[in-house]
């Protein structure tokens, strides 16, 4: 089945748990902490290294073993030069370049025990359909959930790498300046985030309509909306926290009402009902630690959402 017909049977299914569509196993328990560091774009390489500093800790440090992925840029190569200078900078010695040109390269038998021994796996920026036409039910991406739900690795991405994130991806679109029906191009991507959807540059490129146009077509999900320098960190079944120097942006239309079913394409959209949390780096959210009050409960359901364990893919 090609991702196409599996985001329609997403899209025509959206009040299906995601495990039972695609006929996948839910995670009982894991062996270890996984988390997801996901970057808006454009994180600082230069100076502070804030994330990039905070992800080679998550990864276990100097001794960690961090692959990269550059599939999603037209110059892998020197996106690979320049990540590979940032982390021996940051004291990792074993940093490698995962070798993804092409779906061949992602069905090769070497790449599987790199992504299998791998501490840490981060995706670059580019084009996120480009990566996903290589990555797309290959033996490359099956070893990354693995490496993920099992093994405990640290998955990052920025900007294209980010947007790969999520089940239900943003494959392009233009920020549009108001809700409007199907201005957006959906894709699926690698699903390691289960119930949500992810938009980058978030605030610099003015995205929060298209994202609302997003979940106007696909309410089951929650909208998750990532500045530039700035990531959001899930730690699997825990809690979530913002790093860097911006904001991460939380839209929930679960009680939303919307005549989006009304409408012909492009068409304004009605949303109401649609609740929003402005979360800004500095601040930690545990599922446990979160108030009881009304306001606090709606930001822990998301956050029991966002922190939840999906489906492997093996």
């Amino acid at each position: 089945m090609n991702r196409r017909d599996v985001l329609a049977r997403m899209t025509a299914s959206a009040g299906v748990g995601l495990a039972t569509l695609m006929g996948l196993p839910a995670l009982a328990q894991r062996p270890k902490l996984s988390r997801l560091v996901i970057v808006g774009g454009a994180e600082d390489r230069l100076q502070d290294r804030i994330i990039l500093r905070k992800y080679v800790d998550y990864c276990g440090g100097s001794a960690a073993k961090i692959r990269i992925i550059t599939a999603a840029s037209g110059d892998p190569e020197g996106v690979w030069q320049s990540y590979r200078n940032v982390f021996m900078a940051l004291g990792v010695e074993d940093v490698q370049r995962l070798v993804l040109d092409d779906r061949n390269s992602a069905h090769s038998p070497q790449v599987q025990p790199e992504i299998l021994q791998a501490d840490g796996i981060f995706m670059s920026g580019g084009d996120q359909s480009r990566l996903m036409d290589i990555l797309w039910d290959t033996p490359a991406y099956q070893s990354m959930h693995q490496a993920f739900h099992v093994n405990g690795c640290c998955i990052g991405g920025t900007s294209a790498g980010a947007a790969v994130m999520s089940r239900h991806m943003i494959a392009q679109g233009p920020a549009v300046l108001r809700p409007s029906k199907e201005a957006v191009d959906t894709d699926i991507g690698l699903g390691f985030l289960s119930q949500a959807v992810v938009d980058q540059h978030f605030s610099e490129r003015r995205r929060l309509a298209r994202l609302l146009s997003t979940l106007a077509m696909r309410p089951d999900l929650l909208g998750v909306g990532i500045d530039e320098d700035t990531a959001l960190v899930i730690e699997r079944g825990e809690a979530i926290e913002v790093i860097g120097k911006g904001s991460v942006t939380l839209v929930d239309p679960s009680q939303m009402q919307s005549n989006v079913g009304e409408l012909g394409s492009l068409e304004q959209i009605e949303m109401l009902g649609v609740q929003l949390h402005l979360l800004p780096a500095g601040h930690r959210y545990s599922v446990k630690s979160v108030g009881q009050t009304p306001r606090a409960a709606s930001l822990r359901q998301v956050i029991q959402r966002l922190v939840a364990a999906g489906p492997i893919r093996a």
